[in-house]
């Protein structure tokens, strides 16, 4: 019984610092008044867990502003430097590794190009440890100041349990892994606290806290590169269905016995409107070979010749078809387009996909939902991946998560050539969205 109360009494006061840290983190600088008022806590617990905060170094004062009768009220906010977040963003042709302070500025960045190797694990995990010290060194950060690493990949994230928790491994046929362990893989090459999952769920969870989800409950975020995914939000959380794998809305059927989709089946929406098959349609109706896929899909979109105007009134209307599926089995606030593609494709046809989607779609529903693009830009996943281990932070009430003992298997001891094609020093080139907080 004693050890029940005690129990009691510590997750009682990690859930209040939970609380506040929250409301500091999302609608800050706040007054311990406004903080005991919008939280129903009381002004004495409140008092109590904000010098926890400030002791700890995780809340820091940010002024004052008058008060009516009273003396001036000292607003709080959470304190940028307190550690670092590194998101990590494993693509179809390349790895990025971004490093942010708690605010999400991105202080540095390393851009590392799958080459040869492709989407080898072992190549994939080199790569991800090589960028690990590159953007640490790059931002002259001290190691101990990483709160965690948060690394977003395609495919369904399946969470085993362990004699020491859990751990992530992977499945995604797309790119030929089945069952790989990638988290024990990375935990042979480093110490620091990872946290691994879907890509398309990963930037579904920044949108929401800082870009075009922000306000909103129920959303789909779309993601659209070489490959495509969504996540599917439901009162704020992810819909991740019994097995892990809800929102493979790419591999749902655009087209009954259609065109051969590179995970095995056929007709896929992702064998339409994904960049590599995209451009594959492009290619085979007489547009440019050997351009990489960011250029490829550019010139698609800018190529005047009927060819390509009528694949680019194709793409429309089966993405428009796509997103109207979302539309009637979900009915969401917001559908957000993101993805280096998805941004590219919508930045030029967000009309015309819209258009689709009111042809296809249930008029009720969609009347009450909204299509627009991504606030948060092409690099989105590598945010979505760093807000995994702030997640972590902000649920624990500032507890730092601890990193399980390496596995005895570890990654290949060769380096691979080219190891960091790109590392760079970013002065604070990212923050949150002007006025999302």
């Amino acid at each position: 019984m004693p050890d029940r109360r005690r129990r009691t009494v510590r997750d009682l006061r990690r859930a209040n610092r939970s609380v506040l840290l929250r409301r500091l983190y999302f609608d800050g600088p706040l007054s311990r008044q406004d903080l005991a008022r919008e939280t129903g806590l009381s002004p004495a617990s409140v008092s109590n867990v904000v010098g926890e905060l400030i002791e700890a170094g995780l809340v820091v004062e940010a002024g004052s502003v008058e008060s009516d009768g009273g003396r001036p009220r000292v607003l709080l906010k959470t304190a940028a430097g307190f550690g670092h977040l590194i998101g990590v963003d494993v693509g179809e042709t390349r790895v990025m590794v971004e490093l942010f302070d708690l605010e999400l500025t991105q202080l540095a960045k390393a851009d590392l190009p799958l080459g040869d190797g492709g989407h080898d694990e072992r190549a994939v995990v080199r790569h991800i440890l090589d960028g690990l010290p590159a953007v640490i060194d790059g931002a002259s950060v001290d190691p101990a100041t990483i709160i965690g690493v948060g690394v977003g990949v395609p495919g369904v994230i399946e969470h085993r349990v362990t004699g020491g928790g859990t751990e992530a491994v992977v499945h995604c046929q797309t790119i030929g892994w089945d069952g790989v362990p990638l988290e024990r893989m990375l935990r042979a090459g480093t110490g620091l606290p990872l946290f691994v999952d879907n890509g398309a769920t990963a930037l579904g969870q920044a949108e929401m806290w800082f870009g075009a989800g922000r306000g909103h409950r129920n959303a789909v975020v779309a993601l659209i590169g070489s490959g495509v995914g969504s996540a599917v939000m439901i009162d704020g959380s992810p819909y991740r269905g019994a097995a892990g794998s809800a929102g493979e809305w790419g591999h749902t059927t655009s087209q009954v016995g259609g065109v051969p989709c590179r995970c095995g089946s056929r007709g896929c929406l992702e064998a339409y409107v994904g960049a590599a098959a995209l451009l594959e349609r492009y290619r085979a109706a007489g547009g440019p070979a050997g351009a990489d896929e960011e250029a490829g899909l550019a010139g698609l979109l800018d190529d005047p010749s009927p060819a390509a105007a009528d694949l680019r009134a194709d793409v429309a209307e089966h993405l428009g078809a796509g997103v109207a599926d979302l539309v009637n089995l979900f009915s969401p606030e917001k559908i957000i387009i993101g993805g280096w593609a998805g941004l590219l494709v919508g930045g030029r046809m967000l009309g015309d996909i819209v258009a689709a989607t009111a042809r296809y779609a249930l008029r009720q529903p969609f009347a009450q939902t909204s299509i627009e693009l991504c606030h948060l830009g092409p690099e989105a996943v590598a945010v979505g991946a760093a807000t995994l281990p702030l997640a972590h932070l902000l649920d624990s009430g500032g507890e730092p998560a601890t990193a399980p003992a390496p596995a005895p298997a570890a990654p290949p001891a060769q380096p691979l050539a080219g190891r960091v094609a790109r590392s760079e020093y970013i002065n604070g080139t990212r923050g949150r969205p002007s006025g999302s907080r």
